[in-house]
């Protein structure tokens, strides 16, 4: 049962990012992006997503309140009190109106010129902070460089959804996109504190099928597709990607794997993984120079010659979607 709910998670997973579509590009996203039907900003766990831009403001009003608690005991540890959040949050506002995109360095000279104190994480935790609020979002790239804008500028003001709507509709795509998933799960990636985790589940239960391992309760979709034919069998997934990212259990994916050999020592950063139907088999990184792509693998058991090809063959999809050579 639990190799059937790795191989679940994965292709229900295979929506929304340029690994899950095919024939795309990172050209199309950032397209995509451009005509503002997506909107990148920080949201779940004060972490940066890619959301519809008819969701992006529901969502935020819902997390708000827990986001303000997380990132609040960061502002604390560097000073950044309620009025030095609102001086920056103001001089955000007045520096960015007219639809006026401007990068971190850009912001981070406006911000000093008013006296607010950018060094260490503060920026970041300005920018999060603000972003929360809904105040900000990210823009265009100008080259490498993010940019930041004003998200009322940026997207359409839309009708507003009530606590209980937003709390049953985030808990609905959760896991009908992620099961099968348990409450704790959920918690962990939403950010949400456990009782509106579970009134968010006793308000959408009756939609999803839920069925017990190992004494353990895990909820998905009513609606259960044959993965058979259509899950792909090899995938270099990035850091952070959801397959993983997205659990706070995630040894149906890891198996007998130590989770420490899946991070950066230090940081605890997320590798980027190798997996291999289903189940991580181990870890990849990339070298772009001169429009030239490198990519190393490192593997925790012996492969067969036909994953060999396999990862060769997503190797060259990946060139093809940063539009490169391998």
């Amino acid at each position: 049962m639990v190799w059937r709910d790795a191989g679940a998670r994965l292709y229900r997973n295979q929506v929304g990012n340029g690994l899950r579509l095919p024939n795309i590009n990172e050209a199309v996203v950032e397209e995509a992006i451009a005509d503002k039907s997506i909107v990148r900003t920080w949201a779940m766990r004060g972490t940066l997503h890619v959301i519809a831009a008819e969701d992006v403001r529901w969502i935020l009003t819902l997390l708000r309140p827990r986001l303000h608690t997380i990132i609040g005991t960061y502002c604390r540890k560097f000073e950044l009190d309620e009025a030095v959040l609102a001086k920056s949050q103001a001089c955000m506002i007045r520096i960015l109106q007219g639809d006026k995109q401007l990068t971190r360095p850009e912001l981070k000279a406006a911000l000093g010129q008013e006296g607010i104190r950018t060094h260490d994480l503060r920026l970041n935790l300005l920018l999060v902070r603000v972003a929360i609020d809904g105040i900000i979002c990210c823009g265009c790239r100008r080259g490498k460089e993010l940019t930041y804008t004003l998200l009322d500028e940026w997207v359409p003001s839309v009708k507003p959804v009530n606590h209980d709507e937003a709390l049953a509709e985030l808990t609905l795509r959760y896991f009908a996109s992620h099961g099968p998933a348990t409450v704790a799960d959920f918690v962990w990636w939403s950010g949400l504190r456990v009782s509106d985790a579970k009134t968010g589940l006793e308000l959408v239960k009756s939609s999803l099928l839920s069925k017990k391992i190992d004494g353990q309760s895990y909820w998905m979709a009513s609606a259960m597709n044959n993965f058979s034919e259509t899950l792909t069998n090899v995938c270099l997934l990035p850091p952070f990607d959801e397959y993983l990212v997205a659990y706070k259990d995630r040894s149906a994916a890891l198996g007998t794997i130590d989770f420490s050999r899946i991070v950066t020592a230090g940081n605890g950063l997320f590798k980027p993984v190798v997996v291999i139907n289903g189940q991580v088999a181990g870890t990849w990184k990339r070298t772009i120079k001169k429009n030239q792509l490198d990519v190393e693998t490192s593997f925790f058991a012996p492969l067969s010659k036909i994953n060999h090809d396999a990862i060769e063959a997503e190797i060259n999809r990946y060139s093809t979607f940063l539009n490169i050579t391998a």
